[in-house]
């Protein structure tokens, strides 16, 4: 059997054994695929996982860039509870409005705020504007702004915040200084802030399984 091959099997075999994925979060991963989305969203165990740092972070408000088809937003949603927020932000409006009839489907929709626009503009604006600080902060946009959403997301936490950044080792082209890729040159330059800022402690750990060889990076804010 191919790595691959096996990587997948023991998701699946870790989904079922681990994770209670109900009928909306399913709804969501197949209406991703009925409206031509591609299919990069979370694997489910990936998702709990959100939804358990979330929690453990004791989280009310969160920030999501990337919400595709609403399938993380549901996670993240969940895990902050009735009483919590999340805003998410979407570059695509026909993404948005897929990810808004799942957010509704899974009785999420009352306390989530779908935004959409470039990340970069949308994160500046929240920031500009003062809103209350977020306690997770979950990166999954393009990688190549990575280092700038990373200056933007600190404008918006306090001492405790969680910084996650999703899709870190891209197939393990992250260790290649002269890659010409600028989405590994992004997560490059993401990682080494983590790093190297004072203000922040973190690590980051490859991943195997149905979403291939990648990664998660996980920062605290000191």
């Amino acid at each position: 059997m191919d790595p691959e091959t096996q990587w997948r099997d023991v998701d699946s075999y870790l989904v079922a054994e681990t994770v209670a994925e109900d009928d909306a979060l399913v709804a969501a991963r197949a209406s991703a695929r009925e409206h031509g989305l591609p299919p990069i969203e979370v694997a489910p165990n990936q998702g709990a996982f959100l939804s358990f740092l979330a929690q453990v972070a004791g989280a009310r408000r969160v920030l999501e860039l990337g919400t595709l088809a609403g399938y993380s937003t549901i996670w993240l949603a969940r895990a902050v509870g009735p009483h919590g927020h999340v805003t998410t932000v979407e570059l695509d409006p026909r993404h948005a409005e897929v990810a808004r009839q799942n957010l509704d489907r899974a009785g999420v929709a009352a306390h989530v705020d779908v935004e959409v626009g470039p990340a970069l503009d949308v994160v500046a604006r929240l920031a500009d504007t003062g809103v209350e600080p977020y306690d997770l902060v979950f990166l999954d946009a393009d990688k190549a702004s990575m280092p700038a959403y990373l200056d933007l997301a600190m404008r918006l936490v306090r001492p405790g915040s969680v910084i996650v950044g999703d899709n870190v080792v891209r197939g393990g082209g992250v260790a290649d200084p002269g890659s010409p890729d600028p989405g590994v040159q992004g997560v490059r330059g993401f990682l080494h802030a983590i790093g190297t800022d004072p203000r922040l402690e973190g690590t980051a750990l490859q991943t195997v399984g149905s979403k291939g060889w990648d990664g998660f990076a996980v920062a605290r804010v000191r």
